[in-house]
């Protein structure tokens, strides 16, 4: 294993026994609480020395009781300006991959400092109980012609991670879990590609002071078991109002699954804070065309946010392409599960050979154990172009955490398809929007909801169900419900109203399916808005 040239000046956050030594460390890095206010940034996180589960706790915690510092920059002046070429014509090596050699089933990548990646990230290997530090070296990346002489072989730090091991077929590593960028992170199932992102944590989204974000400083990775199946490895979080500690247990597959266990510890009364966001982009779909001038139907990572809240009811919410910032709040009390789906699977519905969007993944969030009253919280942001992440949702915790305080939970992640319903279950397939009447410039809309089984009950097609539409301005008129032999398998169900929103900006719609054999329908929710 490789040791950084360093390891005998720089100062050392973890010591000799394990995580109760790694605080007297960072004890004596910030000398005393009375000292705390002119306490520096930690010269090194991810350092030689015993670890164990707590180890990363340990430091967020000691590392929350003194004031934010920004991670000091040790880009040279060569790699400050790189541009988007550039930066691109910097390549890892595989085969300088750790473990590319151990018959391993996984193998550990770098990003190189750079572009819009300049603060510096600590990486250390975890083997039998110790840390290991994994220093910077120019050996590891092949530089091609546009890249700027002259980079130092000091250690810079990396730019943040990459795992590979054999998801779509046995004898090719493919990238399956990448960490880069703030506390952003991105994952796939088998035979996907990426599209949605998730967070470490969401800390004042939208609010109009300004987004904070949190960044991975760190990152301890776990040696993988020769015959095992899962990647092990914790972060550091940190910001100017909160620290925490990550462990993930990743497992591939479809979907990929992620285990996630975080504690944080805030610097400030933590109010508006998102637990387990994802991030993804929604440009138009049939429910949100206005001036769209594209040759393809859709154009989207995710379509909706599913919700499975503490009562069990499932709701479908169709996501927008606003003309306003809009944000949503779906209040709960121990919510089951919520993510942003990619429900259309099919390539006429996208008609792109290279997005490829009908592959990109699902992100399914399940808390574990309860998670008390709060809201899942949807950012719908407006957008005029595919290349921005413009949708955000997250679970709200409906009390704030006080400074000082410390909070924990845990969840899971799964990138793939849709979570599963009962056999026969209804759940939305499309929403469709436009024009009620070809008269002049009628404010009528007419909205057309399909609803198909995920799984076909077989040989029990459903009786005519009822449609129960409601509106939170406005009025609803000429709902009719008929069957739709074109989707399901010939079970499916459209529902077909009009609304005149009588001069409103804004109206919440719901439609509630009901079936005479009492098999569950999700609950379409739906937030109209005028366009500017």
């Amino acid at each position: 294993m490789m040791k950084s040239a360093f390891s005998l000046t720089r100062r050392r956050l973890l010591g000799t026994a394990g995580a109760a030594v790694a605080a007297t460390v960072l004890g004596n890095f910030y000398p005393g609480e009375a000292n705390a206010q002119a306490a520096a940034v930690p010269a090194s996180l991810a350092t030689d020395g015993p670890f164990t589960r707590s180890t990363v706790s340990e430091i967020a915690r000691r590392l929350s009781r003194v004031p934010y510092a920004a991670p000091a920059s040790r880009l040279p002046d060569v790699l400050q300006n790189l541009t988007y070429d550039q930066y691109r014509d910097i390549r890892f090596k595989s085969a300088s991959a750790v473990w590319a050699d151990a018959g391993l089933p996984f193998q550990l990548q770098l990003f190189h400092p750079g572009f819009y990646f300049k603060d510096p990230i600590e990486v250390a290997i975890i083997q039998d109980g110790v840390a290991k530090h994994l220093p910077y070296s120019t050996d590891l990346f092949d530089f091609g012609p546009l890249v700027p002489k002259g980079i130092p072989n000091t250690d810079l730090g990396f730019a943040g991670i990459r795992i590979h091991g054999a998801l779509n077929r046995p004898d090719y590593f493919d990238e399956i879990v990448v960490f880069q960028g703030a506390s952003y992170f991105r994952s796939l199932g088998k035979g996907q590609v990426y599209g949605i992102s998730a967070r470490g944590l969401a800390v004042k989204t939208a609010e109009p002071e300004g987004e904070e974000f949190p960044i991975f400083r760190a990152f301890w990775v776990e040696t993988p078991l020769k015959d095992g199946d899962t990647m092990v490895l914790y972060a550091l979080l940190d910001s100017p109002s909160v620290t925490g500690a990550y462990r993930f247990t990743i497992r591939p597959g479809f979907p990929t699954t992620m285990d996630i266990e975080a504690d944080l510890f805030p610097r400030v009364d933590l109010a508006k804070v998102g637990l387990a966001p994802g991030t993804s982009m929604f440009f138009f779909g049939p429910n949100d065309r206005v001036d769209v001038d594209d040759f393809r139907p859709e154009v989207h990572d995710s379509d909706g946010l599913l919700m499975v809240n503490g009562r069990g009811e499932r709701l479908w919410r169709p996501l927008s392409n606003p003309s306003t910032l809009q944000i949503s709040a779906f209040v709960d009390a121990g919510p089951r599960g919520f993510g942003l789906i990619q429900r259309d699977r099919d390539f006429v519905t996208y008609q792109d050979l290279e997005a490829a969007y009908e592959r990109r993944p699902s992100l399914w969030v399940e808390p574990v154990g309860d998670w008390g009253q709060g809201a899942v919280t949807l950012v719908e942001i407006p957008t005029n172009s595919e290349i921005h992440d413009n949708i955000v949702a997250y679970w709200q915790p409906k009390d704030p955490m006080p400074a000082g305080s410390e909070y924990s939970f845990a969840y899971r992640l799964s990138w793939g398809g849709d979570p599963a319903t009962a056999d026969g279950a209804m759940v939305v397939s499309d929403t469709m929007i436009g024009r009620a009447t070809l008269e002049g410039d009628s404010p009528l809309r007419r909205f057309v909801v399909d609803f198909a089984p995920q799984q076909l009950l077989e040989g029990k097609p459903a009786e005519q169900p009822k449609a129960t539409v409601s509106n939170s301005k406005g009025k609803i008129s000429n709902i009719v419900v008929m069957p739709n032999p074109k989707i399901g398998k010939g079970q499916g169900w459209r529902v077909n109203f009009e609304l005149d929103p009588e001069g409103a900006n804004l109206v919440e719609l719901r439609i509630v399916l009901t079936f005479p054999d009492g098999r569950p329908a999700e609950t379409w929710v739906y937030r109209w808005t005028a366009t500017a």
